[in-house]
């Protein structure tokens, strides 16, 4: 594992620096909901507040965490992996063993993402997997080039909203989390993406009444979807989005 100086290093080179400069051609505004790592409660709560809005979203998986219960909150199992793909969200890519990427050689990292592809496709053949996400949010220079064959995007956690030339290895994401974020803010979101007609991306993980220090709460997710429905932003998982961006 790499020491903590060199990760941060290799974390600021993969924000500013770019492996292809993308121009994105979105006519209109749009925004995309993900969730990281899937407490069971993104797969129930998060995901049927999506549907209820007619909208879906993608779920990055780590097939390693699949089954599992951590101190913040229980894992989806399989099938509620598998329900997920099947109600029309997007699966995509956290590593098998959710590790950072700055701690895998090339060899390493392909290994991973090897392992999670079978893993999925073990569920459900017809999951095709096209976009990364990067486990804790660390971003690795290194390895952005690697990641960049495997997927059409690679979604940060570093704020911003996504317009113009972007770095689809490194895509910028808002926290929709209670402890980070309010309405005023995303509304002040909301209103940057139709100013630069951007794509804004949210990120979070458990949807629970008392979320942990990672989630949302229904209402805040909620008011989200409504302030999209309201400025009449559609709501489009990472592939969707990426198609109309012309990617």
């Amino acid at each position: 594992m790499w020491s903590e100086a060199r990760a941060r290093v290799s974390h600021r080179l993969a924000t500013h620096l770019s492996v292809e400069p993308f121009r994105l051609l979105n006519e209109t505004p749009m925004v995309s909901f993900t969730f990281d790592d899937i407490p069971k409660s993104a797969a129930t709560a998060g995901a049927k507040l999506l549907e209820d809005h007619d909208a879906r979203g993608t779920f990055y998986v780590s097939g390693g965490l699949v089954g599992t219960a951590a101190a913040d909150w229980t894992a989806v199992d399989a099938q509620d992996v598998i329900d997920l793909h099947r109600n029309g969200h997007e699966i995509g890519c956290h590593t098998f063993s959710h590790k950072r990427t700055c701690d895998l050689d090339a060899e390493s990292l392909a290994a991973e993402i090897a392992r999670n592809g079978r893993y999925l496709r073990a569920l459900d053949p017809s999951i095709k997997v096209e976009n990364f996400a990067y486990p804790f949010g660390y971003g690795s220079f290194g390895r952005k080039s690697q990641l960049k064959q495997a997927f059409q995007s690679c979604r940060s956690i570093v704020p911003g909203i996504n317009s113009g030339t972007v770095d689809l290895q490194f895509l910028r994401a808002m926290p929709l989390i209670d402890r980070r974020i309010g309405r005023h803010e995303i509304e002040r979101a909301f209103d940057e993406a139709q100013t630069y007609n951007g794509w804004l991306i949210f990120y979070s993980h458990d949807v629970a009444d008392k979320p942990s220090a990672y989630g949302c709460s229904p209402d805040l997710m909620n008011h989200a979807l409504e302030a999209a429905s309201r400025r009449k932003i559609p709501v489009l998982n990472m592939a969707e989005a990426l198609l109309c961006a012309g990617a």
